[in-house]
């Protein structure tokens, strides 16, 4: 960074060869070596969805997910794609790991999520961020209380059992049934719940297809997965990919991107 311009191949070469905890320490090394932030100091070099992909690289991954939620909120509209993609597809243990970060940085997760979201959908977010049922949910007896209620047990062997059962009786899948009695955001959140219990990589293979597929790129949701999901299950990602779409994620992702953006992505993804 030094000296007029940027010198972006070994900002690609350092970072996104590393793991999260060796980037952790490099940003310490940093800052014992140069007296300064070093993600204050690429933010300021930087910019664009280049910019975006280093910073999130920096972050530890509660403080990624809890920064993504935090700025899908802020401003005018609020990114439901972004509260579903998270709040759908963590694990209790990341939960609360958010839910921690988000306290300490910028205030209470769930009264943010209840000032920006409403209704139904509301509902299910908050379930998902709480993990915490109220028996008088019963009292409601709305349909859709009811599949909030088994859905957010979170117990995947016990859910897929249920889906199972679910099936021969009704003679369809819970996925074509959310699909006929629900919409809009609702909609979206319940079959991501479902997708991640069924099979997580194959819902963050579909999520980046659909982000770059057709008429221009969902930049936030292809950067939000490839720098969260790149040190948990992009194997398994990539995987799932080739076997639902017949091309690699790698191809896709070069096609669709450009610059140092593009390399970067392309270093996160691993080869074809």
């Amino acid at each position: 960074m030094k000296g007029a311009g940027t010198k972006e191949a070994p900002i690609i070469e350092v970072l996104a060869r590393r793991t999260i905890a060796q980037r952790q320490r490099i940003k310490e090394a940093y800052k014992q070596a140069v007296g300064k932030d070093l993600a204050e100091d690429l933010s300021s070099e930087l910019s664009g969805n280049f910019r975006s992909v280093v910073l999130g690289l920096l972050m530890l991954a509660p403080v990624y997910d809890a920064y993504e939620l935090k700025y899908a909120m802020k401003g005018a509209g609020t990114e439901e794609a972004c509260l579903i993609d998270i709040l759908a597809s963590r694990s209790n243990a990341e939960i609360k790991a958010i839910n921690e970060v988000y306290k300490k940085e910028y205030g209470n997760l769930e009264d943010d999520v209840c000032g920006d979201t409403s209704g139904m959908f509301q509902r299910v977010l908050v379930s998902l961020l709480t993990d915490i049922y109220e028996a008088g949910e019963a009292r409601w007896g709305t349909d859709e209380v009811k599949f909030l209620t088994v859905l957010c047990v979170r117990n995947r062997n016990h859910l897929l059992r249920v889906f199972e059962e679910y099936q021969k009786i009704s003679g369809r899948s819970i996925e074509d049934s959310i699909k006929r009695e629900m919409s809009g955001c609702l909609e979206e959140a319940f079959l991501a719940i479902v997708k991640c219990i069924r099979n997580k990589p194959a819902f963050f293979a579909e999520r980046l297809y659909k982000s770059m597929k057709g008429l221009g790129t969902t930049d936030s949701v292809l950067i939000r997965i490839m720098v969260a999901r790149a040190e948990i299950d992009m194997l398994d990602i990539k995987a799932q990919f080739m076997k639902m779409y017949g091309k690699t994620l790698y191809s896709f992702i070069k096609g669709d991107t450009s610059g140092d953006y593009r390399k970067i992505l392309l270093e996160l993804c691993g080869g074809e």
